[in-house]
């Protein structure tokens, strides 16, 4: 079969989006599918264009047998909405105009979580008149209106209705989440047309390792409980709440001995920085992205590690990708996310659940974890049993199912893939 797979974010960036579509991609790819994915270059989050790039109108590379044609966009950083759409747009239209000279498809899949890339995906998918099907993993505009990034009015109420054509438009719509389904049933949404394929991991990549003494040592971590956020840092994780624990717990008797991290790049880093150094908070430290083979090594550190997002409605339907690559590595989660992937914390026993925005709440957490180590231990080997139900390989495998039974291919598809081999 052959996959042409739209998306904005693609290795050697190291954001979720990105990720997930590498290691899928790759999945198919070593089963004997033809992938090409089309995608900006590389310059998430800073929007900075990658060492060894140039944001040029045309260019190939292949990443472990997966064809990557990347075409000019402009470029911002992952802050202010105004020049993030013409980023959005910009490559929708670039993606568009690249997708003839990309060679035929059986299929055509575009992810969010804007829906700019799955606007081009349909139009593609007409131009080749192939089957379209949309990735969902994120409810695009909702998002922004939780975020308060564009206010109610005309232009959301047009960017509303343009993801629900979307939806209808596409053959098959795979959803990260069950809440995500749920919502775009409750909408009128064929429910036939809907799968489910989760955000899981790669555990050949993220699985337990011991704490790389020289990293420990160059980040002033010896003899400490460490605790730490990896990921972007955006307005929708609410991180002032990680700010405000650092702050009670540098007040604490004891409270010397416990480190904050937050790991990561992103629009709301600069004031975070600057109202940590407000703050004088002595325990919390700030650190660069690093490239995605060194990201293990840094979770590594961690005694337990934070994930949160802001107390609004949507994001209750939110299952962050980090939970699982945690949960692989053997690190206990303090999850201030309530909802579907608070259920799944407590399901599987991997974490402590705490209120979104109640750093009095993660301090007692923290405090939990750093007396009852049998605790933490327990937490950990359930993180490491329970991967297993979330393995990328598996998803792939599904989420390729899908998109064989969208193509047709055990016909046209099938038989491409024999003349193909």
């Amino acid at each position: 079969m052959r996959i042409l797979f739209l998306t904005d974010n693609f290795p050697p960036e190291v954001n979720a989006p990105a990720n997930r579509t590498f290691e899928h991609c790759r999945e198919w790819a070593r089963a004997g599918h033809a992938v090409t994915v089309v995608t900006g270059v590389p310059n998430f989050p800073a929007g900075k264009v990658f060492a060894g790039y140039r944001n040029r109108l045309w260019q190939t590379e292949r990443i472990d047998g997966v064809r990557v044609i990347r075409v000019w966009t402009y470029i911002a950083a992952n802050a202010g909405f105004g020049r993030r759409v013409l980023d959005y747009l910009s490559f929708m239209l670039a993606a568009i105009l690249a997708a003839p000279f990309a060679g035929r498809a059986d299929v055509v899949i575009a992810t969010s979580p804007q829906f700019f890339t799955a606007c081009a995906g349909w139009v593609v998918s007409l131009l080749k008149r192939t089957p379209f099907v949309f990735e969902l993993r994120d409810l695009w505009p909702a998002s922004i209106r939780a975020v308060g990034a564009v206010r109610e009015g005309p232009m959301l109420r047009g960017l509303e209705a343009l993801e629900l054509l979307l939806y209808r438009r596409a053959a098959a719509i795979v959803s990260v989440t069950g809440s995500f389904r749920e919502d775009l049933v409750r909408r009128g949404i064929d429910p036939g047309k809907i799968e489910i394929v989760t955000n899981g991991v790669d555990r050949a990549h993220f699985f337990p390792r011991a704490k790389n003494p020289a990293l420990v040592d160059r980040l002033g971590l010896a003899d400490c409980f460490v605790a730490g956020y990896v990921g972007t840092i955006g307005m929708a994780h609410g991180l002032e709440t990680v700010l405000e624990a650092a702050a009670i717990m540098q007040r604490r008797p004891g409270g010397d001995d416990v480190r904050f991290l937050l790991f990561g790049d992103g629009a709301a880093r600069p004031s975070l920085e600057a109202r940590a150094a407000s703050m004088g908070l002595g325990n919390l430290t700030f650190l660069d992205p690093v490239p995605r083979d060194r990201v293990p090594d840094y979770l590594a550190v961690l005694d337990a590690a934070v994930i949160h997002l802001r107390d609004e409605p949507l994001f209750r339907t939110v299952i962050p990708s980090k939970l699982f690559e945690c949960m692989a590595m053997g690190i206990p989660v303090l999850h201030g996310v309530p909802g579907e992937s608070a259920e799944i914390v407590e399901r599987e026993g991997v974490g402590i659940c705490f209120g979104s925005g109640d750093s009095e709440a993660l301090c007692a957490a923290i405090e939990t974890l750093r007396s009852r180590p049998n605790l933490a231990k327990t937490l950990a080997g359930n993180g490491i049993a329970a991967a297993g139900r979330y393995e990328r390989t598996a998803l792939a495998a599904r989420l390729l199912a899908c998109l064989e039974t969208v193509a047709g291919a055990t016909g046209a598809g099938a038989m491409a893939r024999r003349v193909e081999s």
